[in-house]
């Protein structure tokens, strides 16, 4: 496959939407408004790392926390008011709590901004599960970028950070988990960059079980990722014990990544429910008075 030169002519058919995406470009966290929509509760994986807070428990900033959940019905006074109150409100994502493309309130909420919203860039994140089911979908709903959190690609790592999947109506564990999950990522990514689509690459960094690994991640999407994002691991539920890796760990996995794949440096781990700029603390929706009842 083609090297950095191919990827930079490929890729300069997005230049109009990477202009004005700030998860997809770091020059633009206090320029370019984002808002997310926690419209997606339901997850299919269990990720280790992972402790969904929504109501009474929201009050960190990371993924998976949303005040409480939002019903596609509400989208459009909601966007109506949100965009009256920031002109430079440009991306609107679905990023959970759960996973997006596990909730049939995603493509609900899409259907209603493709209508209502046309000139707000549309992206999701996922795990990546149902993506070869769902790409086609997504690119007839002119969703631009889509982010996918690839923790492994071997399912003897994956196994250590995924501890089941729900899949065709039966739960997976172990290896066997871990195998269908990679499988559905890989194609799935491959499906969606065919079909036109940005793809970002999410790695969360557990130096204890995937450190090594990381760069094989890399090397494996060079061709059909836009970008990676390697985030710390927030030490949390089954992986409360473990450490976050040092600022110099990833500095240095992010170079050795870089070999293959661009390196998004400015992550701020934004929670479900986030608004506003990226570089600043925002309200999140239900701050607005319209949803204070």
């Amino acid at each position: 496959m083609g090297g950095k030169s191919s990827k930079k002519i490929s890729m300069s058919k997005f230049a109009h939407i990477l202009k004005v995406h700030p998860c997809y470009n770091e020059k633009l966290h206090d320029k370019v408004g984002r808002v997310h929509l926690p419209v997606a509760p339901k997850c299919n994986i269990a990720c280790k790392f992972c402790r969904r807070s929504i109501d009474k428990e929201c009050c960190e900033e990371r993924p998976g926390v949303a005040k409480r959940i939002m019903k596609p019905e509400d989208v459009e006074d909601y966007l109506q008011e949100l965009t009256k109150k920031m002109s430079n409100l440009k991306v609107v994502g679905i990023a959970g709590p759960g996973d997006s493309l596990f909730n049939k309130e995603t493509f609900e909420t899409l259907e209603i901004i493709g209508e209502k919203f046309p000139d707000l860039i549309k992206c999701i994140s996922t795990n990546g599960l149902l993506l070869p089911k769902y790409a086609k979908k997504l690119s007839d709903l002119e969703v631009k970028t889509v982010t996918v959190t690839v923790n492994a690609i071997d399912p003897k790592i994956l196994k250590n950070i995924v501890e089941w999947i729900y899949y065709d109506g039966k739960i997976y564990r172990g290896e066997e988990g871990a195998s269908i999950l990679i499988k559905n990522q890989m194609e799935g990514i491959k499906k969606a960059h065919d079909l036109g689509l940005i793809v970002k690459i999410n790695t969360v960094l557990i130096p204890e079980i995937n450190m090594d690994h990381i760069v094989d991640i890399a090397r494996t999407f060079k061709d059909i990722a836009y970008l990676q994002n390697i985030i710390p691991l927030i030490p949390l539920y089954k992986m409360e014990n473990l450490r976050p890796p040092t600022c110099e760990e990833i500095k240095s996995i992010r170079e050795k990544c870089e070999r293959y794949l661009p390196q998004f440096r400015a992550c701020q781990q934004c929670r479900s429910d986030a608004v506003g700029l990226i570089s600043e603390k925002r309200l999140n929706i239900f701050d607005l008075k319209h949803f204070s009842h």
